[in-house]
């Protein structure tokens, strides 16, 4: 891999974000919304109930990390293709980028909106509804490390079907990783799932981080099986998404496609 060529390619994201208002609010205003609007909906419901705290610290802090998968996968789905809408794909793959440099500057770009999207969400988490996400303690660093990389999976295999499939395929890029949210068990434990969705959710990455989630919260122990089996799992896709991504990279260049996709 060519350093330069890799931060050539972030530069050229990231300057596009200096005189952009869309792009930032992408980063900085649904994010904002998301938590204020579900947050206040968890605070009145949890009227109703003895344990106020506890709910408010379920579900703010599962809306936080559940963002923080999401915007990792947005980090490269979007990035790949802003390069679509700019007609600049072919230009990109005519020079000497290799596919690897490509994914590579695309997961640093998805680092730096989930570094902004995570202090802005823990900022207004903790001046409007007094919640700390720091209570899950060094749990936190490998909860962020593999709901990040299970973003970079989604975003990976959503990217590789668009290049393969075109235009066609660019609503995927909002909503493939939604496909994953019902057997994440974002908001609710595995086992209130039906039983063949619960063998489903055994092999998704993020249920793991979940549910260990709620563990930390309710008993206080460190999940270290749920973060081995979301480690395991996140390292066997991860290779298994470069895989793929390469070689639907050497079929769309050998048959033509990536000139009608972004020529």
């Amino acid at each position: 891999m060519n350093g330069n060529r890799i931060h050539a390619l972030i530069l050229r994201h990231l300057f596009l974000y200096q005189r952009s208002l869309p792009r930032i609010m992408e980063i900085f205003y649904w994010p904002l919304l998301d938590l204020v609007v579900w947050g206040f909906i968890t605070v009145y419901l949890s009227q109703f109930k003895s344990g106020l705290p506890s709910v408010v610290t379920f579900f703010i802090g599962a809306l936080i990390l559940w963002d923080i998968l999401f915007r990792a996968q947005q980090g490269i789905t979007i990035s790949f293709l802003e390069e679509i809408w700019s007609r600049n794909l072919m230009n990109l793959f005519a020079s000497p980028l290799k596919p690897g440099e490509f994914l590579a500057a695309t997961m640093i770009i998805s680092l730096c909106k989930v570094g902004a999207v995570l202090i802005v969400a823990v900022l207004v988490a903790w001046a409007f509804y007094s919640f700390n996400l720091f209570i899950l303690g060094v749990s936190l660093i490998p909860f962020i490390l593999n709901l990040i990389i299970m973003g970079w999976v989604i975003g990976i295999l959503t990217t590789a079907i668009i290049m393969r499939y075109g235009q066609e395929a660019e609503v995927l890029a909002w909503g493939m990783v939604f496909i994953f949210q019902p057997v994440s068990c974002v908001f609710y434990p595995v086992a209130v799932l039906p039983m063949f969705l619960q063998s489903i959710a055994h092999w998704i990455p993020a249920a793991h981080v979940f549910e260990g989630m709620r563990d930390v919260i309710t008993n206080n122990s460190f999940p270290l099986t749920e973060l081995i089996w979301a480690s395991g799992l996140n390292t066997l896709y991860l290779f298994a998404s470069f895989f793929l991504f390469h070689h639907i990279y050497n079929v769309a260049k050998a048959k033509g496609i990536l000139v009608r996709v972004g020529g």
